[in-house]
């Protein structure tokens, strides 16, 4: 992997630069390059371990932006149909399930492969241009837009340090599993006693898994027999390594400090529980791209005007969005901690009218309702 900072030149001279590594980077920069803007690449050799377990979804109405404004995906995605929510007060009974068998709900895709094509294409784009890393710059100078994604740069922890933190006290364990082939296009969701157990398939054979324990670690062996236990219809080969990772949430208080715009993780991060993070992502970069395209279109300069459009549009829906995925996580915590099955009949009867379903397919594939 490598570390990033991209460099924006407009074509009337002004420059923007763009900090950070990681998928939120590179999608951001190829929708720029798509844009006909020149983008320098200033890179570090440094390289990190690559996790190949990390899996993301994305949601229909995103699949589709991807594929149209930033670049065709279609080989490296799995399709899901449905997305299905079971509990362990119900001994396993499906609570909701939403999503149709005409047309996909959801994808998922291996990160480090959507990362190796956004890479290479940004690598042979001829508005993409590699520099050295270590090449001296002046941010505020040298650059009329910044936009950084980059956690440990001076620019961010200088500016971008007032948010509203959440612990979950919770560790998210990741692995893939392979097994036999089997028409793989449902997700499932179980609310265990230990915490959310999501499998995502992302193939007929492999399925990749996202188990979020609550409050304490446990051993790898530990994680394999609950991923055993708790699997629903999987004839098992082989479980991954696994990998973990805290959890946290967190909401910017502020998006931007004069010129200079945070993206990415660095605005909002959820709990997994709903495979929104990534989307919530892309469509910050669907009205980044309308502000820019609506800025070229009319001759007029991308400068620090752009971040407050951009905030006053997003700040109230992510803050809106992240906040409903923290009810849902808390809501189903309570219902493990009291063993309320009241709780959960109670979704199993609003699953039932097909007007709530179709309410929570279209905020999986849209974040919001406006």
């Amino acid at each position: 992997m490598y570390h990033l900072i991209f460099v924006v030149k407009i074509k009337n001279n002004m420059r923007v630069c763009i900090l950070g590594n990681g998928l939120a980077s590179l999608t951001l920069a190829k929708s720029i390059v798509n844009q006909k803007i020149y983008v320098d690449f200033l890179y570090s050799k440094k390289t990190y371990p690559v996790n190949k377990t990390r899996t993301i979804g994305i949601s229909k109405s995103n699949i589709e932006f991807f594929n149209e404004k930033i670049i065709n995906i279609e080989k490296i995605i799995h399709k899901l149909k449905k997305i299905e929510i079971y509990s362990d007060n119900l001994e396993k009974q499906k609570l909701i399930s939403f999503g149709n068998n005409s047309d996909h709900l959801f994808s998922i895709v291996k990160n480090h492969k959507l990362q190796q094509i956004l890479e290479k294409n940004l690598f042979n784009n001829r508005y993409f241009t590699k520099t050295n890393y270590k090449k001296t710059i002046n941010y505020s100078r040298d650059y009329d837009l910044v936009i950084t994604t980059d956690y440990n740069h001076p620019i961010t922890k200088k500016y971008f340090n007032k948010k509203i933190e959440k612990k979950y006290n919770s560790v998210a364990y990741t692995t893939i599993i392979k097994h036999d082939k089997i028409a793989n296009n449902i997700a499932a969701q179980i609310f265990t006693k230990n915490g959310p157990l999501a499998f995502l398939p992302i193939s007929e054979y492999e399925t990749s898994v996202v188990y979020s324990i609550n409050n304490y670690l446990k051993g790898e062996i530990e994680i394999t027999k609950l991923i055993k236990y708790y699997n629903l219809k999987y004839n098992l080969k082989k479980i991954d390594k696994i990998h973990s990772f805290e959890l946290k949430g967190l909401s910017l208080r502020s998006y931007f400090h004069k010129n200079i715009l945070a993206f990415g993780d660095l605005l909002h991060r959820i709990h997994p529980l709903a495979g929104q993070g990534f989307n919530m992502t892309i469509r910050d970069i669907k009205f980044l791209n309308n502000i820019i395209q609506n800025k070229i279109d009319l001759g007029l300069p991308i400068d620090s005007k752009l971040n407050i459009e951009f905030e006053n549009n997003q700040k109230h829906k992510n803050y809106i969005f992240s906040s409903g995925i923290d009810l849902i996580h808390q809501f189903f915590n309570l219902e493990r901690k009291t063993k309320n099955e009241f709780l959960s009949k109670s979704i199993q009867y609003f699953n039932k009218n097909s007007s709530i379903n179709k309410i929570f397919t279209k905020i999986a594939d849209e974040g919001l309702l406006f």
